[in-house]
């Protein structure tokens, strides 16, 4: 099977372009606009493998969309803004990648006769959770920019399998960590800083609670759902490992050597949301399940990131991600 996967180049984009070409035998063709957060040293070792292409280009641009996906049976759709901060200081873009964008892609695939549009999404359009587990029949309730667009691009897709029968899946993961992730993410940012010597910036008291998933478990359940998930489905996503945002620093500071001294307690984010959590059972009876012990994945991670210097360096210099 041929792929088109949009916002490839993008940190879980480029971990499932890895994923596909380790575990099965797709072809893959990455649409991206490398804009901050795109970046061609994510395919660094895969860059020459046959079955993999790079088309630069922007999923708003319907010329782009359509020489790209020529030829391609299905869509992986991760192009978007994602960053809640940067949503805060400049929504308009958010509106128009993840909506406009979203609209584009699943226009052509239309045109085209792609077999399935999966369309990835984020746990954060059921808003902030404050007892329980959203299910995929919950209310959406964005608090957000980043989260209201994301929600605006979850229902134009679903449309489009309404409208015109485009086979559409969607999914709904909560917080990834891994690598080749934007070092403006918190795991990241904090990890690097740390390394660095620098203080990490906690907002409020802490106290927001996220579940953490692995990449890698994102990638099985993101491929779960394109390969067995039903048309016109949600499907959320999940690691199982909801923590406090204290308690996840203070796990990387014990990972990097440091001490509480490297808390630095910033004003809260406006409208942060205070917990979010997913009900994954819908996937697991597809057969999906995260592998990936958090405690493992987390000293991973950090390694990965004391070990690759020559990759989020350049990027936190050119971004001026703050410390």
């Amino acid at each position: 099977m041929q792929l088109l996967v949009t916002g490839g180049a993008g940190f879980i984009g480029s971990n499932y372009v890895r994923w596909l070409l380790a575990n099965t035998d797709d072809h893959v063709v990455v649409l991206d606009a490398l804009t901050y957060a795109g970046n061609l040293d994510n395919f660094r070792g895969i860059e020459g493998d046959p079955r993999f292409r790079f088309v630069h280009g922007d999923i708003r641009d319907r010329d782009a969309v359509r020489a790209a996906m020529e030829g391609c049976e299905r869509v992986v759709h991760f192009a978007a803004e994602t960053h809640v901060d940067r949503s805060i200081t400049d929504p308009d873009s958010f509106v128009l990648t993840n909506c406009q964008g979203t609209n584009v892609v699943c226009d052509i695939a239309r045109q085209l006769g792609a077999e399935r549009v999966l369309h990835i999404s984020t746990d954060e359009v059921y808003g902030s959770v404050e007892e329980g587990s959203s299910t995929e029949a919950d209310l959406l309730v964005p608090r957000s920019p980043y989260s209201a667009a994301k929600a605006g691009s979850d229902l134009i897709a679903l449309g489009y399998g309404t409208t015109y029968g485009l086979d559409v899946v969607v999914t709904r993961a909560s917080n990834n960590y891994g690598p080749y992730q934007f070092p403006e993410k918190v795991i990241p940012l904090f990890v690097t800083n740390l390394l660095d010597g620098h203080q990490v910036p906690l907002y409020g008291d802490g106290l927001n609670v996220r579940d953490w998933l692995y990449v890698q478990d994102h990638c099985t359940g993101i491929d779960a759902a394109l390969r067995r998930g039903a048309a016109g489905e949600i499907y959320n996503i999940g690691g199982g490992n909801e923590v406090p945002n204290r308690e996840l620093t203070d796990r990387l500071i014990a990972l990097c050597g440091r001490d509480e001294s490297a808390i630095e307690y910033v004003a809260d984010r406006p409208g942060h949301d205070r917990r979010y959590s997913v009900d994954c059972s819908k996937l697991r009876g597809l057969g999906w399940a995260p592998a990936r012990d958090f405690e493992a994945g987390l000293a991973e991670t950090v390694a990965w990131y004391r070990d690759q210097r020559w990759w989020w360096e350049p990027l936190k210099v050119r971004a001026a991600v703050a410390r």
